[in-house]
């Protein structure tokens, strides 16, 4: 049977809460919120909570919020006020935040990594199953512009199936946090949960389970630290899949800040550079020899914005999906669970000498 949805959900605006003012809340998922005002998903938020002072006084400034200094008080005050939270804290605090909210019957949306182990987050999914609450992590990447010609580029079998995927993040520095409050808080093991891996894993790995559309079952990885950190600011990882095999390096000591994505298929393949797409297509002739044919587009995506605002838009359109269609804790949710156990064991592989360790996945995301 359909499911049916939410009565009224599609007319009556959705409150949330931000939980956690820092920089993407403020420059990236605000903004989006501001843009649906313009005909998309009726969501808006109504409350912030912080626990910088400084933080606080910012998010005063704005017209129709209410701002609280802890996620236990901003729940307690807005009960039955709100509908939503969105949590943009630090990943050291996903797991007890989205516990407390899902406690509050609310939805989730989560920035990632989901959570910073997996057995909190494999609690947090089966929380919200029982709950009959959404929990959606904040996969941005996969609404950019160009990311999503890639995805129309696959639908149409313009390059086959895809048996490998190569996934390269270049940045010249960690993703710096806002200057009121612990500026480098990415380098800090006790708030991120790890460095590199940890903060831009998830976006390499969901992108590689859509592009080779299974999880994958084993991964060896090797991380290095070149300055006086206590997380990782590299990362190469080769990761085995049923259909296939993804082999990815995240760096934050690079030269230049690019991403370069790479996918081949049995009819052709796929380049990716920033906003560049290169498309090479291999064709028969009557007599059988082979040709290749290319072609290049740009689509525009903003990749030096780190804000991503039209990205998260879009994500939080499908977040608002994911509520009409009560799609409690569905394929976004449990591949934010693979991220995070694909995370989690490549550092245990990089701990033991690269070895090559198992992972639970193999069905399709």
């Amino acid at each position: 049977e359909p499911v049916k949805p939410l009565r009224g959900a599609s007319v009556t605006p959705l409150r949330g809460a931000l939980i956690g003012y820092g920089f993407i809340a403020e420059k990236g998922h605000l903004p989006a919120y501001a843009m649906l005002s313009d005909g998309g998903a009726p969501l808006s938020i109504v409350a912030i909570a912080d626990t910088c002072a400084a933080r606080r006084e910012k998010a005063a400034a704005l017209p129709g919020v209410r701002v609280y200094e802890t996620h236990a008080e901003l729940l307690e005050k807005e009960a039955g006020k709100i509908d939503f939270v969105d949590i943009t804290t630090p990943p050291c605090d996903h797991a007890r935040i989205a516990h407390a909210a899902l406690d509050r019957g609310l939805h989730v949306l989560c920035e990632k990594p989901l959570t910073t182990t997996v057995a909190d987050a494999r609690s947090i999914i089966d929380h919200a199953k029982r709950a009959e609450r959404v929990l959606y992590p904040s996969h941005n990447y996969k609404h950019a512009p160009v990311i999503k010609a890639v995805r129309r580029i696959l639908d149409e079998g313009r390059i086959g199936k895809v048996s490998l995927v190569t996934l390269h993040t270049f940045r010249n520095t960690h993703a710096k946090g806002v200057p009121e409050w612990r500026t480098d808080w990415r380098r800090e093991k006790r708030f991120s949960g790890g460095g590199i891996a940890m903060d831009h894993g998830s976006h390499t790995f969901y992108l590689a389970f859509d592009w080779l559309a299974s999880h994958p079952t084993a991964i060896t990885a090797k991380m290095s630290t070149l300055g006086a950190w206590d997380t990782e600011d590299n990362l190469s990882c080769s990761i085995t899949f049923p259909t296939g095999t993804a082999s990815a390096h995240l760096t934050w000591t690079a030269g230049v800040r690019k991403v370069i994505y790479t996918l081949h298929g049995d009819k052709g393949a796929i380049r990716v550079e920033d906003d560049d797409l290169e498309i090479t297509e291999m064709r028969a002739d009557e007599a059988g020899k082979i040709a290749w044919t290319r072609s290049v587009e740009s689509v525009s995506s903003n990749w030096m914005d780190a804000s991503h605002t039209i990205w998260f838009r879009s994500l939080l359109e499908q977040f608002h999906g994911a509520i009409l269609a009560r799609d409690y804790a569905g394929k976004e949710a449990e591949n934010a669970f693979r991220c995070v156990e694909l995370i989690t064991t490549a550092y245990a592989s990089a701990l033991e000498g690269s070895r090559e360790l198992p992972l639970g996945g193999g069905a399709s995301p």
